[in-house]
Order: structure tokens, then sequence, then C-alpha cells
């Protein structure tokens, strides 16, 4: 069958998956995530976005956040720990963050200025006591021009950048604030920085709306409400985080009350899920599902007419209606009419003739077919359906001619594939990966891509891509401090973008949740993120 089906074939009376646990306390939501283990809670979530959303943004704050209250309207940066920014027109390079008053870290200590530097050096200096390699892969490729913090009094620091970036303070929303104190303690009774760094995951310290209660790698962990939190103070009573990375499992730990949320139901299970009262969440969000390229000598994908017939090759609608409708179909990384959009000339769609004809036209066909290998995973923060996504793609491929073959890995291993770049043995012979993404500010969405100084292991130039054009682009964009300017540029980087199919742009998330009927006060934002400050139990 051209549309794999999704079954849940779990027994719900013997289902493994979750151990059985006592009652929960009132106001307590237990959240069933597609990630295999708990995000990293040691200040910088590994796992990708899903550990932001589920370890960063709620544990920590950064001094620059999303608003997520709203589902109308695409969120924006607001601020956090800083309660305003501005670039020094005399050195485009330097950045004032005035700092929040009477935040507090969970262990009771002050959040200032000190802390905003060694939270910085924690991740760029190298001779810093408490500089943890494990967060810098998280971290630095998020934010590469970032070189260092300065302290101007305690509540006012100074960035510095390598050059003018207009894009760092929507970076920062990456970097999180973990408790310098707590970490001290730790080290204190510690004979090495790694050490005390994995005595802070088990007991971490931010300024976040919840605070770690109980920790078990692999199998939970347990959050309660930070009832001192300086901003608005969580609804629910206690958050549990469950790795459940196949999607039947999770469907049927929610049909058996063993969760009340989970990511990315099986699309299948839908209309199950709704005829037993949960909920179905969804909304438009930048997020893309692609496959990436990889631009090094004797791949075939430098070819552009190969990068566009790969493009005209999947029909979508069909994609789509596997998925139970659950995604949305990109013509590139951005919407027809966002301002990034800038009306490339290459229309993404299905045509499966004109495939053909560029394949040939680059010289493939039946006698000489192209083969394909992709690093994928089976499960992962933003990555959908993986495996029945990816196998639906191989068959439309395979109408054109093209055969693929699939490196399944584990989601964590392949994040960090990503960030060793395509010419690295752990691409394992690779001409794309599939590593969805966000793509809510044009560093994420395009810039750490396409910037020849964002290959590995700067950033998430997987591919190697390396054109001194879209170099000058991104350089314009960059360098626009105005609005107005900033999105023409980026208008003009994304069309071109489009034009030579960086990308094998597959599928839109919509970000899919069932819920039981007992949570109230969500709010699905136009965002890869949530605010978990909003739901609870009734």
């Amino acid at each position: 069958m051209k549309l794999r089906r999704f079954l849940l074939t779990a027994c719900l009376a013997a289902l493994p998956l979750v151990a059985a646990a006592p009652a929960m306390a009132q106001g307590t939501i237990r959240i069933g995530m597609t990630a295999a283990d708990i995000p990293l809670t040691n200040g910088q979530p590994d796992q990708g976005f899903e550990g932001n959303r589920f370890t960063g943004i709620p544990l920590f704050d950064s001094l620059t956040m999303w608003d997520l209250s709203a589902a109308d309207r695409p969120s924006v940066v607001v601020p956090g720990l800083a309660t305003e920014w501005r670039v020094d027109p005399n050195d485009r390079t330097r950045w004032i963050f005035t700092l929040r008053r009477g935040a507090r870290f969970h262990d009771g200590s002050e959040f200032n200025a000190d802390a905003v530097v060694w939270n910085v050096r924690k991740v760029l200096d190298r001779e810093a006591p408490q500089f943890d390699p494990r967060q810098v892969g998280v971290t630095a490729t998020r934010m590469p021009t970032l070189r260092r913090a300065e302290k101007i009094d305690d509540y006012t620091v100074a960035l510095f950048t390598s050059e003018p970036d207009s894009l760092l303070p929507i970076n920062l929303t990456n970097l999180f604030m973990a408790s310098p104190a707590q970490w001290q303690r730790f080290r204190d009774a510690n004979p090495t920085a790694e050490a005390a760094w994995n005595a802070f995951a088990r007991e971490p310290s931010g300024t976040g709306p919840f605070r770690v209660t109980r920790f078990v790698p692999r199998e939970r962990l347990e959050m309660a409400r930070n009832d001192n939190y300086w901003g608005t103070k969580a609804r629910a009573e206690r958050i549990v985080l469950l790795p459940i990375p196949e999607a039947n499992a999770r469907t049927a730990a929610l049909l058996s009350n063993q969760v009340d949320w989970i990511e990315a139901p099986a699309p299948d299970a839908i209309p199950q899920l709704r005829s037993r009262g949960m909920a179905i969440t969804s909304n438009a969000q930048p997020h893309v599902w692609p496959w990436q390229p990889c631009f090094a000598e004797g791949s075939p994908l430098r070819d552009v007419r190969v990068r566009r017939a790969l493009n005209l090759a999947i029909d979508r609608e069909g994609l789509r209606t596997l998925l139970g409708g659950m995604m949305a179909i990109p013509v590139g990384t951005v919407p027809e009419g966002h301002p990034w959009w800038g009306n490339p000339s290459f229309r993404i769609r299905t045509d499966k003739a004109e495939a053909r004809r560029l394949l040939a036209e680059a010289g493939y066909g039946p006698n000489r077919p192209l083969n394909l290998r992709v690093q994928i995973s089976a499960s992962g923060s933003g990555q959908m359906q993986p495996l029945p996504m990816n196998e639906y793609v191989q068959q439309e491929l395979k109408e054109v001619g093209v055969n693929v073959e699939f490196d399944v890995i584990e989601w964590n291993a392949l994040f960090t594939n990503w960030r060793n770049g395509c010419q690295h043995a752990s691409a394992r012979g690779a001409h794309a990966t599939n590593v969805s993404f966000a793509a809510m500010d044009p560093f994420f969405a395009m810039v750490r891509f396409w910037d020849s100084k964002m290959a590995p292991p700067v950033s998430n130039n997987w591919g190697h891509f390396n054109d001194p054009r879209f170099d000058e682009m991104i350089r314009v964009a960059r360098n626009s401090f105005d609005a107005a300017e900033r999105d023409a540029a980026l208008a003009r980087l994304h069309a071109a973008g489009v034009d030579e199919a960086l990308f094998i742009w597959i599928a839109h998330d919509v970000a899919p949740r069932a819920m039981s009927p007992r949570i109230r006060g969500y709010v699905q934002p136009q965002s890869w993120f949530v605010d978990l400050r909003l739901p609870y139990i009734q």
C-alpha cells in the first residue's frame, strides 16, 4: 500500500511502557514525550527543541523569551530575565542588557549580572571552572556570534558578538540561566567540574516557573510549581514527563489513563481518541520537516536539477492523508505571504513528469538510477512520524527512478550528527539528513544552514553549502537593524534558497497533541514551544 497504516496494536490492559503509578495528586499533568530519554537538566537541554519545551523553559529562564500566550498570532520575543536591551550605536558588536530585579534561583540565590557572565562562560570560555563541553554543542551552535559577557553593574551586562548581528536577542532565547551558587555547592563536594554538573542535573536550580522534585533517567521527571516565581505563577501543581518515543505506545498510554497529554498521537488513532472525549489540538507553526542535502564533492545532490526533481516528485497531499490531515504543505521554509517569502521563481509542487525530465537531464535514468542514502531517526523532537513518512517519500521517489536507502539511528545521535556534518564519519555516507527544525526566526530558518561560516562544528550547515552570494545576503541581513530592511534582505535570501532547492521541503508540522478532557487552560501557540504555566487539571 502506498499509505502505510498506523495500527494501534498494543493491548491497553497489558501495556508495559509506563509503570503502573499510584493516583496522582490533584493538579498533576502527566505528559508523554516523543523523546526516548529525559532531556538534560543541567541548564542546556538536549533532545532538540523538545528539550527546550519541557526542561529548558519550565525550569530555567533566558534573558529574552518567547510570548506563548496566544494561539491566533505568531510568537514574538519578549523580555525575560532582561527587561530591555539595545545595541551600542558606536559599536554594533556590543549589546547592553538591563536585568530584571527580584528574580531568584530555586536554591534562593539571587539572579544578577554575575550570574549572566557565569552562564555565558559555562558554554564559551574553556578556561572557566564551570565550562561544560556537553552544553556547548546544544548552545553555541544556536548563537554562534556571541563571544563574551561583561558586567557593567549588578543589573546591567554587555554582550559582545564577533560581528554586527541584529539576530542576537532572538538567539538568546536558547541560553538558559543556571544557578552559579547551586553549581558551586556541588563543585565543592565533587572532584571535577563534570561531576559537579552531573550532581547539578539531579538537583537543578534555575529561576523558572517549575522546580525538579524527582528525576529518574530514561524513566520520568517530576516538577513542582515554583511558588516564588518572579512572573505569572503556574496553574498546575505538578508536571510529570515520561519518555515514550513510539506513537502507538503514546496513544495507548493516553487511552489507558497512564498520561494526560501526548505529543504526536498515532494518526489512525485520532478518531478513536476523539470518540473517547480526548481533545486533539494543532496549529500553524514555523516548523519544517525536510531532507537537508549534502553539497560535498561526489554527492549527487550538488546538482540543483536533482534537488529540484526530488522536490517535484513527492505527492504531499497523499502524505497529508497519511497523517490524518495533521501537516501543512510547504512551498519553502516560510509560507507564501510571509514577510520573508520573496516570491521565488521555482514553485514546489507535485510534477513527476518534470522530475523525471530533470533527472534525465542530470544523467539519471533506467540505465543509471539515482541511489541515495538518507540518515533518519525512528522518533524524536519535531520528527512527527518519521518512519512511515520517510517510507512514503521513499515510495514516491521510486516512481521517478530514485532508490533511497535509510540509515535509521536514535534521535539524539541524529541530532548530534547534524552538528558534525555530512563529511564526518558519523554521517556514514549519507547524501541527506532528516532533522526537522523550528523556523521562527531568521537564524534558525535560514542563516545557520546557508552561511558558509556556519559549517560544522560552528552550527547546522550539515551539507557544507558554500556560495558567496548567500554569504553576502546573510551579511546584509545581519547588519540590518531596521526591521523593514531586515525583512527585505531575508525575503531575497529565502527566494534564492527556494530557487536553488537548498532543502527537499516535505512537510510543515502543525504540532498535533492529544489531551485528556480534564486539562483546562491549554494554549497551543504558533510556536514550537508551549507555556506550561497555563494548563491545569480540573
